[in-house]
């Protein structure tokens, strides 16, 4: 079994709406869980400590759709560069 210690001290999120922001964090969350649950995609990640990550261009889409999307979107983001 393999242990895999993820922190995230802070997300800063200006201009969000309250509901907005939690439906940002819901999509981040759970996306970030469906990744850790696969085994396939762990033995790809390299064990390293990362101060910041450059996630790239992300889309954000108006509603609490578009902010769930976007936590989803930055979860793939952060597991694509923790690959080597």
């Amino acid at each position: 079994m393999s242990r895999i210690r993820l922190v995230i001290d802070r997300v800063a999120l200006q201009g969000f709406d309250p509901g907005e922001r939690n439906a940002l964090i819901e999509g981040l969350r759970g996306e970030l869980e469906r990744t850790l649950a696969d085994r396939h995609a762990r033995a790809a990640w390299k064990s390293h400590r990362r101060p910041v990550l450059r996630l790239g261009t992300l889309t954000l889409d108006q509603g609490l759709r578009g902010s769930r999307a976007l936590g989803s979107q930055i979860a793939r983001a952060v597991s694509r560069s923790m690959k080597p």
